[in-house]
């Protein structure tokens, strides 16, 4: 058993005595395992609590699932091995509280909130609930500011506001981490939250070390669940990123929210739905995978008066760059809008390989000056035109003087490609974004 493991089982015995007494009742036993999946009978536990099952290499911590008659399912939260038929199932109650405090900046933590970078016990004794109250609607604050992102590309043409739920679409291969890590260091917001899930773990360390940086380490928190571990790991990494970010949204600060991926979340929580008999619906997602999702992504946004802001981006992998994915399009659905990584753009060397003609922003209008939005709007039209008769003007089939406004973007395009490009490790500031808008819009003829 792992020491994190056994640090886990052990903050849960703690809590073993505060049980509810319906649940107080002698322990049961182990009868079927399939998969993942484990059945036991002869104890009560309500769904989401945790049970302790012994086995050959100590006890293992697994959740529960669901339940049929007097059977519960249960799920384990690490590797399942040593497990034997018969064995004891002993229910341990509700799960314990998340660690939180300024202490988590610049430490990694696994789905459990545990650390994961060897350096040492978390230095806080504050606890939060693993499940947030919801918040009333009309209790929000109106999303009003831009949110400096560091990419010239997101606060010219795309800006975002502070609290607003953004989604970035992309393939394998595009360049959504190497965006993520430019966001970190780039951005204004306070304090950073970046949750790994379902990720290769050489690129966890990868994205720590090499694109995150000391700089933007330093005021982050980095939540990380690769792709080995269990269904149950992966869905904790998402709440448990966004409960820290919630945390420090109440204490009054301004919360960048990097989430990669919300399509692994989905994927975890399909495998967890079908190893319980939930029937699958759309390409194998059963309903409930499509009831979690804003469930989640509507705990970001603002927070009430005297409370801060989460600002969200949740990557969404497109399965061979279908938008039409069922995941893609419901996260469309609920989100403020939604940022596309062209495949095209990043094999011809074009990074960030933000495809502007396609990405929206929802809260723009709302948080930049009519200048900024003008701007915006003919410098898009203009980059359009172009891409719309780049066939005709590739093969020579475009005479120029035809269309002065077509000649113009002919003009125009090398500058835009220029303006749209930045650098890994370059950051603008949002005021500077918008003077070089202003400029190259100036060029424009619409």
């Amino acid at each position: 058993m792992s020491n994190r493991q056994s640090l886990l089982l052990n903050k849960i015995r703690q809590q073993h005595d505060k049980v509810h007494p319906f649940l107080a009742e002698a322990s049961g036993q182990l009868i079927r395992v399939v998969g993942l999946t484990l059945e036991a009978t002869g104890c009560r536990a309500p769904i989401g609590s945790l049970c302790s099952i012994e086995t050959l290499v100590g006890d293992l911590v697994a959740e529960v699932i669901g339940f049929d008659d007097n059977i519960l399912y249960l799920m384990p939260i690490e590797e399942l091995r040593g497990v034997l038929p018969g064995a004891k199932v002993t229910p341990l109650g509700e799960q314990t509280g998340l660690n939180v405090g300024l202490s988590l900046l610049g430490r990694v933590l696994d789905g459990n909130g545990q650390p994961l970078d060897n350096l040492g016990r978390l230095q806080t004794d504050q606890k939060a609930p693993r499940h947030s109250p919801t918040i009333n609607p009309l209790a929000r604050r109106a999303i009003t500011e831009p949110l400096d992102v560091g990419v010239r590309a997101i606060n010219a043409m795309l800006t975002v506001g502070k609290g607003q739920r953004m989604g970035l679409f992309a393939g394998s291969g595009v360049g959504k981490s190497v965006l993520l890590g430019m966001m970190t260091r780039g951005t204004t917001a306070d304090i950073i939250v970046v949750g790994l899930v379902g990720e290769r773990g050489r690129e966890v360390k990868e994205f720590i070390e090499e694109i995150l940086g000391e700089e933007g380490r330093a005021r982050s928190v980095v939540v990380a669940a690769p792709a080995d571990t269990s269904p149950l790991m992966r869905l904790r990494a998402c709440e448990t990123s966004t409960r820290i970010a919630e945390y420090f949204r109440d204490l009054g600060y301004n919360v960048l929210l990097l989430m990669d991926s919300l399509t692994r979340y989905a994927q975890a929580q399909r495998e967890i739905a079908l190893a319980v008999g939930e029937p699958p619906a759309t390409k194998g997602y059963p309903p409930s995978v499509f009831a979690k999702l804003p469930k989640l992504v509507e705990r970001a946004g603002n927070g009430g008066p005297g409370q801060g802001s989460i600002t969200a981006f949740y990557t969404v992998l497109t399965e061979g760059d279908d938008l039409q994915d069922p995941i893609a399009d419901a996260a469309r659905a609920i989100l403020d809008g939604h940022i596309v990584l062209s495949r095209s753009l990043a094999d011809s060397g074009h990074y960030p390989a933000i495809d502007v003609e396609a990405s929206i922003s929802r809260v723009a209008p709302m948080v930049i000056s009519t200048e900024h939005l003008e701007s915006m709007r003919r410098v898009k039209q203009v980059y359009s035109l172009f891409q719309q008769n780049k066939d005709l003007i590739s093969i020579g089939a475009y005479t120029q003087g035809s269309d002065p406004r077509i000649d113009n973007a002919i003009r125009l395009q090398p500058a835009m490609n220029a303006f749209l490009r930045q650098k890994m490790k370059e950051s603008l500031s949002f005021d500077s974004c918008h003077l070089m808008l202003s400029q190259l819009s100036a060029q424009c003829k619409v």
